[in-house]
């Protein structure tokens, strides 16, 4: 396994041991569209001048890490056709060089899309786009993490698309404001990985993601390298729900997206914690114990009392059975209400016997 993987996982499952639930995970209430958009990236309409932005995005390691050098918020609409994302990128210099689609857009600065329907971490949406307009759209079957696999080749068919920038595009002689992006995602596509449509009410994994470089403002802009080094500086990774790591692709620690039926601008919706979330995080608490355990021992462990998860509440675990083979596990969590929560060594995690 490589070495990164490794350490990233170590990491991860202290992070959830440590906090048992994803720290600052951010939530987003969602409203209805007031008339029709004009996607052309000005967010000029009625119901985005009532939509709320999200709170501006922090480091993807969220608090490990210092609060990032320039602005981001997001924005979000649906109707019974899209679902719209809005994001305002405040940079002082805005360039971007890529335009082959299915680029790997993020080696320009860039906004990123992350979104899982059903929220049990597989067959997700990677999106991309750069201040050019180039994207670079993908489903994954499961996280990196879980062996993928990456469909590349998946497209957004009826996708739609808006920059608008408030500066100059590869002008290193000047400053400039920010950048604006507006997408509107068709439900017909992304209802391919959720059990449908969503309803009011109905809460989405999303995420979003930008990555900004460092660069020199010389003749033409440059990514700027470490005089002492000489090698070039990484990248930042700015989030809207932090990920305790550096690393977007872990689902369960995206921010959450509960859809309303009332307009935009309507105010004092309630936002409904999501059922069964916390126990959702206790079986990933076992899920990374047994990654931890597998690495050591070559087998997955048959009883909780060989994990190694510390502050795990004794009632809670009472109720977690676990049964493994030398390739696979899988814990089952049993409520009070009857309600059979799952998860096995890919990462799935699903419910049963809801009532």
């Amino acid at each position: 396994m490589n070495k990164k993987l490794v350490l990233l996982f170590v990491f991860t499952t202290i992070l959830y041991q440590l906090h048992g639930q994803i720290p600052n995970q951010q939530h987003y209430i969602c409203t209805r569209t007031i008339g029709q958009l004009s996607i052309d990236g000005k967010l000029d309409e009625e119901s985005w001048q009532k939509a709320t932005w999200t709170e501006k995005f922090v480091d993807i390691e969220g608090d490990l890490k210092p609060k990032p050098l320039y602005e981001t918020r997001a924005k979000m609409l649906w109707d019974d056709d899209y679902f719209y994302i809005a994001a305002k990128i405040y940079e002082p210099h805005i360039w971007a060089t890529l335009t082959e689609r299915d680029a790997v857009i993020f080696q320009d600065n860039d906004f990123e899309v992350f979104i899982d329907p059903d929220g049990d971490t597989h067959k997700y949406y990677e999106f991309e786009i750069n201040a050019l307009g180039t994207i670079w759209d993908l489903m994954l079957g499961k996280p990196y993490r879980d062996g993928g696999p990456v469909i590349n080749a998946w497209d957004i068919r009826g996708l739609k698309k808006g920059i608008q920038i408030e500066g100059t595009l590869n002008d290193p002689s000047d400053e400039d404001d920010f950048w604006t992006v507006e997408l509107a995602f068709p439900w017909k596509v992304l209802k391919e990985a959720a059990r449908r449509t969503p309803k009011g009410g109905d809460q989405w994994k999303v995420n979003f993601s930008r990555v900004n470089w460092r660069v020199d403002a010389g003749a033409t802009y440059s990514k700027a390298k470490d005089p002492a080094t000489g090698k070039r500086y990484p990248e930042f990774n700015w989030v809207w729900s932090p990920q305790g790591a550096i690393n977007m692709h872990m689902p369960e620690n995206w921010g959450i997206v509960q859809f309303s039926m009332k307009d935009a601008g309507t105010t004092n919706i309630e936002y409904q914690t999501p059922d069964g979330e916390p126990i959702k995080y206790l079986l990933r608490k076992v899920y990374y114990a047994q990654r931890k355990f597998y690495r050591t021992n070559k087998r997955y462990a048959t009883d909780l009392k060989e994990l190694d998860i510390p502050d795990i509440d004794t009632d809670q675990a009472k109720k977690i059975s676990l049964g493994a083979t030398f390739s696979q596990f899988e814990a089952i969590h049993v409520s009070d209400n009857g309600d059979t929560w799952h998860i096995i060594q890919d990462g799935k995690v699903w419910r049963t016997n809801r009532k």
